[in-house]
């Protein structure tokens, strides 16, 4: 897929997007729909004169700050967002402006799409992110890094960290979580015992005979 911005075409295709989304998100009132709602919305008015966005864009810029400070979920105009997308749950979720996501995806929260850090020299815009294929499901605080692509139909467990390319129809998961035993107590000594251990600690050792 291209980096660039993906163009809506025009209000028709603005509402079918919005249509789809609203079906497989659920209801309007899910904060999942609503920021897409806005992000399609962003992309949409790209396509205007620049004489007919000025309106638009702020009530984009308005609408767009109330779902990152509100609902915690970040996306940008430049980032590609296929059909159908569906993002589980609010907040922590961060979608880097380069990062390009597939048809029929699905998003948890807590989930970071982000780059590796820039070189000197480097313009932040030109680092590549992820690219996410079709059918690909993200788990609840998985974190995917640098200019990786994930395949078809691949699944990301809770928690993983991706940073190498992902091949179709895989299964990604994070380490097992480790079970550790509190350490055994030693049982307290019943009371008459330690009475009479205190007893013979005060009674005076008797002198041998001469």
């Amino acid at each position: 897929m291209a980096q660039h911005e993906r163009r809506i075409a025009g209000l028709g295709e603005l509402w079918r997007l919005v249509r789809e989304d609203l079906k497989t998100n659920g209801t309007i009132f899910e904060p999942g729909f609503q920021a897409l709602a806005v992000h399609r919305f962003g992309v949409w008015k790209q396509a205007l004169p620049k004489v007919l966005r000025l309106p638009f864009t702020l009530v984009y810029r308005l609408l767009n700050v109330f779902v990152r400070n509100v609902y915690g979920i970040e996306l940008y105009l430049s980032t590609r967002i296929g059909r159908r997308l569906v993002l589980g749950h609010q907040h922590g979720i961060i979608i880097h402006p380069n990062a390009v996501i597939g048809d029929d995806c699905m998003i948890r929260q807590g989930v970071t799409l982000g780059q590796n850090a820039p070189l000197p020299g480097v313009w932040v815009g030109d680092i590549p992110a992820p690219r996410l294929g079709n059918r690909v499901e993200v788990g609840a605080g998985a974190v995917l890094m640098g200019g990786i692509a994930i395949g078809d139909g691949v699944r990301i467990g809770p928690n993983a960290v991706v940073m190498t390319n992902v091949s179709a129809g895989a299964i990604v998961t994070a380490p097992m979580s480790r079970i550790m035993l509190p350490p055994k107590r030693k049982p307290k000594p019943a009371p008459e015992a330690t009475a009479e251990a205190e007893a013979i600690a005060e009674t005076p050792a008797e002198s041998p005979e001469a």
